[in-house]
C-alpha cells in the first residue's frame, strides 16, 4: 500500500467519531427555525396573515405595505433566532442551489447603525444573472436578474442566515431558474385537476401536486475521498478495480446500519427536523457504504426546496462526522448506482388523493379518471419525460439493471391491467341500466379490494403505479426534482383539460350523462394508451425489441434525450399551458448541452492527468524494478535465471502491454476531445462528445485496472475501492 494511502486509512481508522447531541422529541423539534404558519399566527397582523395566505391559496399578490410588515416580523424572529444576515435562495439552472447574504444593518445618515430588512428586501433582489447559465437569454454584459419571493414556501433560518426560497428571472422576464416552471406548471395541474374533480365533488377548490422523494447515496471516508483526485473534481472513479467483495453476498441492503453512519444520521435527522423537512426513513441500500433517506409526502413545491436544502445538509453533517457525501449516480463501477424516487400523486383541499379509490363507486370512477388520464398523459409524452432526467451522471445509471431502461413503460400489475380491459370492453354511446350496473359494482366497485397489495412492485418500471402514488424511477439521486416534475405536472396538466373538453362536448352537445360521458372517453384514451402499458421484464432485450414495435423511444444517452425538448409538440405543449416560452425551453436545451459536454470534458481531463500524473509514472517504476530483478538473476545464474523469471516476465510483459495501450488510448482520447471541441453547434458537440470522446473512457478504465492487478500494492498511487468502501 503506498504511503499516501496508508497514512488516508490509518487517519479514518483512528479518528473518533463526532458526537451526536442528545435527541429528544422530534416532534417539539419540528420546523424550530422555519417561519411557517405558527410563526406568522405569533408575529403577523390579521391583514398581514390574511394576505400571505391569499397568496400561497391563490396567487394574490402582497402590496408594499404589507410587505413591509411581513419583512419586519420575519426579521425580529429570524434575529431571536440567531441571524445576523439574510438571502434570497433560489435555484438557477446550475441544478443546485445559490445565495448572495447581506447582512442586517445598515447606517443612518447621522453614522448611528441599526437593523434593517424592509418589504424591497424581502420582495425583490438583484444578483448578478450573466454569472448562471442562461442559454443564450442574457448577453455576458448584460448583468441585471431579479430573485422574486416565493410565499409558498416558508423562510428559513439556516446557520446564521435567513433564508427566502424566490425564483429568479431575466431583465427581460424569462425565467432562469427551475423554480418559476415549476411553479407555472403547478399552477396548471392545479387548475385543470380542480376542474375535472368538481365532476365529483363540488367543494373542491384546489388541487396540489403532491412529491415523495426517496434520496440514495454514498459515505465515504473524508481523507479517503480526499485522496481521490477523481472523486474530489467529479464526484465518481474513473479509475479502479472492482473490489474482492462488493455487493454479491446481497448482506448490505437492509442490514445493520454501521455505528459512524447512524451518528451521522441521527446529527442529520436533528439538523432537518428543526429546519421542517420530515425525514421519517433511514436505512442502508444495496451496495457498502450506501444509504437511503426518505421523508413524509409534501406539496410538491416544498418537497423539491426540502430536497435541495438536503442535500447542503447533508455536505456540511459529513464533514462534520469526516465523511464525504457521493450524490453521483454512479460513483462506483461494478456496484449499485444512486437514484431518486420520485412518488407523485394529485391532492384534494378537501383531503382525497386522487389517485386512491374511495368506498363509492363514484369515487373509484375519480380515481380511473385520474389514473387513466395520466397514463395517457405519459403515453403521449413519453419522449418528454424522459429527457426530464437526462444527464451525463444519470446516463450510467439508467439500463445498468439497478434502475429502469432509458424506455419510458408505466407499470400498474395485473388486476387493475383487468379493469382497464373491462372498460375498454364498455359500449359506446349511452349505458343500459344493467351496464351501468355492471360496470359500477362490479368493475369499478371492486377497485379498493383488487388494490390491496394484488401484486408485486416491478423495479424495472421507469414509471409504476403503488397503490396511491405514481412512482418515476428513472430521476437521478443528484438531480434537482423541479425538472421531471415540472414535465410531469404539465403533461398531466394538458391531459386533463383536453379530457375535460371531450367529456363535456359528449354532455352539452351529445347529451350524455356526466358518467356515461367519462367512461366514453375513458374507453378511447384506454385503447390509445396501451402502448405504454408494460408489466414484464424492462431490462430484457424481448422487451427492447418490443418497445421499438410499440414506437416508444429509447433514447439512451442525454444528446438524443434531450432533441425532442425543442420540438414542435413540445414547444406547444409548454406555450399552451403557460409554463415555458419558446425562448425559454430552447435555452433550457442549451444549458443541458452544454453541461453534458462540460461534465465530460471534465472527466477526459482528470482522466488524463491521472493516467500521466499518477498511474503511469508507478507502473513504469514497477515496471524498472522487475527489469532490474530479472536482470540481476541473470548476471548471477546466467541461463539458469529464465526458469526463475517465469513469472516476472509474466508480469512484466502485462505492465508493458497496458503501459502501451494506457498511453495509446489517452493520447487518442485528447485528439477526439480537440476535435469535439472545434464544432461550433452545441448539439453537435454533444454527439461528438457522446460518441467519439466518452467511448475512450472504458478502454482507458480497462487497461488502468488491469495494471492495479498486477502492481506492486505498496506502489499503486490510488485509493482502492477496498478501502473506499468499508472503510468505516
Amino acid at each position: 500500500m503506498s504511503k499516501m494511502r496508508f497514512q488516508a486509512v490509518i487517519e479514518s481508522r483512528n479518528r473518533k467519531p463526532v458526537q451526536v447531541e442528545e435527541q429528544g422529541r422530534r416532534s417539539e423539534l419540528f420546523a424550530k427555525y422555519v417561519f411557517n404558519e405558527e410563526r406568522m399566527l405569533q408575529h403577523l397582523t390579521k391583514d398581514a396573515l390574511e394576505s400571505v395566505n391569499g397568496a400561497i391559496i391563490s396567487g394574490s399578490k402582497i402590496d408594499r405595505k404589507i410587505a413591509d410588515q411581513v419583512a419586519e416580523a420575519m426579521k425580529g424572529w429570524a434575529i431571536s433566532m440567531g441571524a445576523t444576515h439574510y438571502t434570497h435562495w433560489f435555484q438557477p439552472l446550475t441544478g443546485s442551489t445559490a445565495e448572495k447574504h447581506d447582512a442586517f444593518f445598515d447606517l443612518l445618515p447621522d453614522g448611528r447603525a441599526l437593523e434593517k430588512f424592509g418589504g424591497g428586501q424581502l420582495v425583490q433582489q438583484e444578483p448578478d444573472a450573466s454569472s448562471f447559465p442562461n442559454g443564450g437569454i442574457r448577453n455576458t454584459f448584460e448583468a441585471r436578474g431579479y430573485t422574486a419571493w416565493d410565499p409558498t414556501s416558508p423562510a428559513f433560518v439556516y446557520g446564521t442566515t435567513l433564508c427566502i426560497p424566490t425564483i429568479f428571472v431575466s431583465y427581460t422576464g424569462e425565467a432562469l431558474d427551475n423554480k418559476a416552471p415549476l411553479l407555472r406548471a403547478l399552477n396548471a395541474v392545479d387548475d385543470a385537476a380542480t376542474a375535472v374533480a368538481k365532476y365529483f365533488d363540488k367543494n373542491v377548490t384546489k388541487v396540489n401536486a403532491t412529491l415523495g422523494w426517496e434520496q440514495e447515496y454514498f459515505l465515504i471516508d473524508k481523507a479517503l475521498a480526499f485522496s481521490r483526485p477523481d472523486i474530489m473534481l467529479t464526484g465518481r472513479t474513473l479509475l479502479g478495480n472492482q473490489a474482492a467483495k462488493g455487493q454479491q453476498l446481497d448482506d448490505h441492503y437492509f442490514g445493520v446500519i454501521p455505528s459512524r453512519a447512524l451518528s451521522f444520521m441521527m446529527d442529520l435527522e436533528q439538523e432537518c427536523t428543526s429546519l421542517g423537512i420530515p425525514v421519517k426513513t433511514r436505512h442502508n441500500e444495496v451496495a457498502p457504504n450506501q444509504f437511503e433517506l426518505a421523508p413524509v409526502f409534501e406539496e410538491a413545491n416544498l418537497a423539491i426546496d426540502h430536497n435541495l436544502l438536503l442535500m447542503d445538509v447533508m455536505d456540511k453533517i459529513a464533514d462534520r462526522h469526516n465523511f464525504k457525501v457521493l450524490f453521483h449516480e454512479k460513483p462506483f463501477d461494478g456496484v449499485n448506482g444512486s437514484g431518486k424516487h420520485n412518488n407523485w400523486s394529485l391532492a384534494t383541499d378537501t383531503g382525497v388523493n386522487l389517485l386512491s379509490p374511495g368506498s363509492t363507486p363514484m369515487k373509484n370512477l375519480q380515481f380511473l379518471t385520474f389514473f387513466v388520464n395520466t397514463i395517457k398523459a405519459v403515453d403521449i409524452y413519453e419522449e418528454l419525460l424522459r429527457s426530464s432526467i437526462a444527464s451525463a451522471s444519470n446516463d450510467h445509471r439508467l439500463g445498468a439493471h439497478e434502475a429502469p431502461p432509458a424506455i419510458i413503460s408505466i407499470f400498474i400489475g395485473e388486476q387493475l391491467s383487468n379493469v382497464l380491459d373491462e372498460l375498454e370492453g364498455v359500449t359506446k354511446g349511452k349505458l343500459s341500466p344493467e351496464e351501468k350496473t355492471e360496470l359500477k359494482l362490479n368493475v369499478v366497485g371492486k377497485i379498493p379490494e383488487i388494490l390491496l397489495d394484488n401484486t408485486d412492485r416491478n423495479r424495472t418500471s421507469a414509471f409504476a403505479f403503488t397503490g396511491n402514488k405514481f412512482e418515476m424511477r428513472g430521476v437521478g439521486s443528484k438531480t434537482n426534482c423541479a425538472k421531471p416534475m415540472t414535465v410531469l405536472n404539465t403533461i398531466v396538466a394538458k391531459q386533463l383539460r383536453d379530457f375535460k373538453k371531450e367529456v363535456d362536448v359528449l354532455v352539452n352537445k351529445k347529451k350524455l350523462k356526466k358518467d356515461e360521458a367519462v367512461f366514453n372517453v375513458l374507453r378511447e384514451y384506454i385503447k390509445t394508451s396501451k402502448r405504454i402499458r408494460f408489466d414484464g421484464d424492462g431490462y430484457s432485450i424481448n422487451w427492447e425489441k418490443e418497445a421499438k414495435k410499440r414506437n416508444l423511444s429509447n433514447n439512451t444517452n442525454t444528446p438524443e434525450a434531450l432533441a425532442v425538448m425543442t420540438s414542435k409538440e413540445s414547444l406547444e405543449l409548454f406555450k399552451t399551458m403557460k409554463v415555458l416560452s419558446e425562448v425559454e425551453l430552447k435555452a433550457r436545451q442549451e444549458v443541458d448541452l452544454e453541461d453534458y459536454i462540460l461534465h465530460i470534458q471534465i472527466e477526459g481531463r482528470v482522466l488524463n492527468e491521472l493516467v500521466n500524473n499518477h498511474v503511469l509514472p508507478s507502473c513504469i517504476e514497477y515496471q524498472s524494478q522487475l527489469v532490474a530483478n530479472i536482470s540481476g538473476l541473470k548476471n548471477i545464474y546466467g541461463a539458469e535465471y529464465k526458469k526463475m523469471t517465469a513469472a516476472q516476465n509474466t508480469i512484466l510483459e502485462g505492465l508493458v502491454e497496458h503501459i502501451t495501450g494506457l498511453k495509446k488510448e489517452c493520447d487518442e482520447m485528447i485528439e477526439a476531445r480537440k476535435t469535439a471541441n472545434a464544432i461550433t453547434d452545441t448539439h453537435k458537440k454533444a454527439i461528438a462528445y457522446c460518441q467519439q470522446v466518452k467511448p475512450y473512457f472504458d478502454k482507458i478504465r480497462y487497461h488502468s485496472d488491469r495494471l492495479e492487478r498486477l502492481m506492486d500494492d505498496r506502489l499503486w498511487p490510488l485509493t482502492k475501492y477496498q478501502e473506499l468502501l468499508f472503510a468505516n
